[in-house]
């Protein structure tokens, strides 16, 4: 089969069901496992690398139609049999309409698999479409069990130990929290989110609504980027009068993850993301379930 994948969580699942190696395009943001952004790209951002997360969030709220461009002289090219893409999020990759649209004017006529998981049984209920199409449904089940034994022993190790207050933020400038399936990975691993809803969409929130939720964990995921990337621009952040008086700043409990490989992408990573979220609300319970060098303290 020649597979096309629009989604990097999408690309990371073909991988881990075992059909990694018939894959022929992806987008410009796969880069794992490693060796897969060697693949053709079939996508690119109207919006430049660089921008700082108050210009991205100008583009994002200003821009009419999609942010991302498909090449479709590429996409015949390479032929698909079948092409995963998805309907959450124009923001994070390319519109599905524009795939559909696509993948009618191909003579091939290539299967088109659209995903769109809101929750933790979303996420589970998608590896299963997807393994289901690529005979892979024994490697899925493994995904999830997987997840399922790593949450049992987050839970056996905190024990009755009081959930933490905590805040997932997906972006700073301005503030997001997280919604989807973040809070549900937050309530497994020891804490309760503060202000994103499962199921519900990322959301706006303003310091006074930061500030009122006392969060006593602040777990920064800025999405798509790096932990440098979201260091360096939370140094602003530290000037905010009412980010110094978060109880989890003034304890020393925030903590910075790289937000293009976790808790934004809904595949099999998002078991990373529990493990991470499950060391910085309980270090020194389960600090050690963390990948090394995926979280870092600020």
């Amino acid at each position: 089969m020649r597979i096309v994948s629009l989604l990097p969580s999408l690309t990371e699942l073909v991988h881990a069901l075992g059909r990694g190696s018939e894959l022929v395009g992806v987008t410009h943001e796969c880069d794992f496992p490693p060796g897969v952004e060697k693949l053709p790209h079939l996508t690119r951002s109207r919006i430049a690398h660089e921008a700082s997360s108050a210009a991205i969030d100008y583009a994002v709220s200003t821009t009419g139609g999609g942010l991302y461009e498909l090449d479709e002289t590429l996409l015949a090219a390479l032929k698909p049999d079948l092409i995963l893409t998805q309907e959450q999020c124009d923001v994070c990759a390319v519109n599905e309409v524009t795939v559909r649209r696509a993948a009618m004017q191909l003579p091939e006529q290539p299967e088109v698999i659209s995903v769109n998981p809101l929750d933790l049984a979303g996420l589970f209920t998608m590896i299963d479409e997807v393994a289901a199409r690529l005979d892979a449904s024994s490697l899925a089940q493994k995904i999830r069990q997987g997840f399922e034994n790593l949450s049992a022993e987050i839970a056996q190790r905190v024990g009755n130990h009081i959930p933490q207050r905590t805040l997932l933020l997906e972006w700073f400038d301005p503030p997001f929290c997280a919604g989807h399936w973040n809070p549900e990975l937050i309530q497994r691993a020891g804490g309760v989110e503060v202000l994103g809803q499962t199921g519900e969409k990322s959301r706006r929130v303003s310091w006074d609504e930061i500030a009122s939720a006392e969060p006593e964990v602040v777990l920064v995921s800025a999405c798509g980027f790096s932990i440098e990337r979201t260091i360096a621009e939370l140094d602003l952040v530290r000037q905010h009068p009412q980010w110094q008086a978060l109880p989890a700043v003034r304890n020393g409990r925030v903590y910075v993850t790289d937000g293009s490989a976790y808790f934004s992408r809904p595949g099999p990573r998002l078991r990373e993301s529990m493990a991470i979220a499950a060391a910085a609300i309980y270090p020194e319970l389960c600090g050690d379930f963390a990948p090394p060098g995926a979280i870092r303290k600020f």
